[in-house]
């Protein structure tokens, strides 16, 4: 199973995001499905089935050792010319400690993590059509961002309290239709405790 854990916005932050993003929607960029928006805190790609009754226990000892916290959506961000990105306010500490707790309560069952960088907290919101260069990293001719950037520069959206921790399984698409997007399912959600 492809698997992350992340923080789920809720219904209310989900709408106020919609009204903010749907002027800006056109056939330019490709625009996450509102099913897809969350932030993910640690990436752990295919898990094996053996692994995962280790992984929900620690993942639920991390929710149970994190205290609730408020979260906003706030601004807009982007990576290179290839994301467009919403970005978070609130307790941003919190969020990065709960980050670090499942990043490391998945390495510690076992799962093999990326290599660690400070957590940057987005909500992916669409990708350039720009096919990447070599790596990835050269310069890209996408869609230039100013634009979409601009306009959401100001977005905040209403806090909200933080008290769950999901697991989420992402199903990549498999029939080929240009444009499909991945289908993602909460598999396990722990509370926060504190």
């Amino acid at each position: 199973m492809r698997l992350f854990a992340a923080v789920l916005p809720p219904e209310a932050a989900v709408a106020e995001l919609r009204e903010a993003v749907r002027p800006l929607r056109d056939d330019r960029l490709t625009w996450t499905a509102e099913a897809g928006w969350h932030f993910t805190l640690a990436f752990m790609g295919e898990v094996h089935d053996d692994v995962l009754p280790e992984l929900h226990a620690r993942l639920e000892r991390a929710a149970h050792r994190t205290a609730p916290f408020a979260l906003r959506l706030h601004g807009c961000g982007h990576f290179g010319d290839r994301a467009l990105w919403a970005g978070a306010a609130g307790e941003l500490d919190a969020l990065r400690l709960l980050a670090d707790r499942a990043d490391a309560a998945a390495r510690r069952a076992g799962v093999p993590m990326e290599q660690h960088r400070r957590y940057t907290p987005h909500l992916t919101l669409a990708r350039s059509h720009s096919r990447r260069h070599g790596d990835g990293h050269g310069p890209g001719h996408g869609t230039p961002l100013r634009p979409y950037l601009d306009a959401l520069a100001d977005f905040e959206g209403t806090a909200w309290q933080v008290d769950t921790l999901s697991l989420v399984r992402s199903n990549l698409p498999v029939s080929g239709v240009p444009g499909e997007q991945p289908r993602y399912e909460t598999v396990r959600a722990w509370p926060l405790a504190g």
